[in-house]
């Protein structure tokens, strides 16, 4: 049975790893990231992959930067590494040293990079799937050895596709480690890139096809959710929908009464159902309307952010 190095961080992973667990394969050594700080109380969160290796006892590493321990982790005389949305490039000293695969969340050679399951449902794709591949010194560009296929829902979000891609994942990844699979090389002509999405990548552009603001909060929900500033403040969406109401509008243009939120997109009106204003909880939007006073129809979408 292989000695393990697992290195994953969030619940993709979290998944992955549950597997490996159940299937008996022996874990020497769990990496993920560092833990996080969050809100006012300063609560120490851990990530689910570390949560789950303390359940089942194992040796915890939190680097903040990998290469700082890859003489601990070559000292472990694993037998292979295992990643799933680690969150670090393995230093090539490491890879060197120990062979390792990762389960990736799209069909290599589309959607290299740390967001390839938002990026497939920013893009409307109907379908999607898992890689297992080589690692490589070269971003997620290591050989194929064994892919799924996933269909992607109309009413999915990155938690509902990410859910569905895991466990294809930790499926494939047994076939992997129990199997003997030829390795394909990728097609570099077909590569594209999923980079890891930065703050300002969280807003809606209302002044695009209104299919793409749809698509672009389903790979955003249930966190960070859809960002919008209105008159300076920024607010965010988390549940909206097209509507079927005729208006006169223009692109980011709102209208408000007392139980209606509508936004104008390039294409479409959309209906906001769920909002979260600056400071205050996710509420419904009627009980957002009622009361307040900060937005008013003719108001617009800024266009600061997009």
């Amino acid at each position: 049975m292989k000695n393990i190095i697992f290195m994953g961080t969030p619940d993709f992973a979290a998944t992955v790893l549950d597997r490996l667990i159940a299937e008996k394969f022996n874990i020497v050594m769990v990496v993920t990231q560092p833990d996080k700080i969050q809100g006012r109380k300063k609560e120490i969160v851990f990530s689910p992959v570390k949560k789950l290796a303390l359940k089942h006892n194992l040796k915890v590493l939190q680097p903040v930067k990998i290469k700082e321990d890859v003489n601990t982790l070559i000292n472990l005389n694993a037998d292979l590494i295992v990643t799933a949305a680690y969150g670090q490039i393995l230093p090539k000293s490491l890879l060197d040293n120990i062979k390792a695969i990762n389960v990736h969340g799209s069909l290599l050679p589309k959607y290299r990079g740390g967001a390839p399951i938002q990026y497939a449902l920013f893009d409307g794709l109907d379908k999607t799937g898992i890689t297992i591949m080589d690692m490589a010194f070269k971003m997620d560009a290591g050989d194929i050895i064994l892919q799924g296929e996933e269909v992607i829902k109309a009413d999915d979000n990155f938690e509902t596709l990410a859910g569905r891609l895991a466990l294809l994942g930790a499926d494939l990844l047994i076939k992997v480690l129990n199997g003997n699979y030829p390795r394909v090389k990728q097609d570099e002509s077909r590569v594209s890139f999923a980079y890891t999405i930065k703050r300002e990548e969280e807003f809606l552009n209302f002044y695009d096809d209104g299919i793409k603001v749809i698509n672009k909060l389903r790979g955003l929900l249930p966190e960070p959710a859809g960002s919008i500033n209105i008159n300076g403040n920024t607010y965010k969406l988390y549940k909206i929908k097209k509507s079927d109401i005729i208006k006169e509008m223009s692109p980011g243009e709102i209208f408000i009464d007392k139980n209606t939120f509508l936004i104008k997109s390039k294409t479409d009106i959309i209906e906001v159902l769920e909002i979260q204003a600056p400071g205050k909880k996710k509420m419904n939007v009627k009980d957002f309307l009622n009361g307040q006073k900060l937005i008013s129809s003719k108001d617009y979408v800024e266009r600061g952010n997009l």
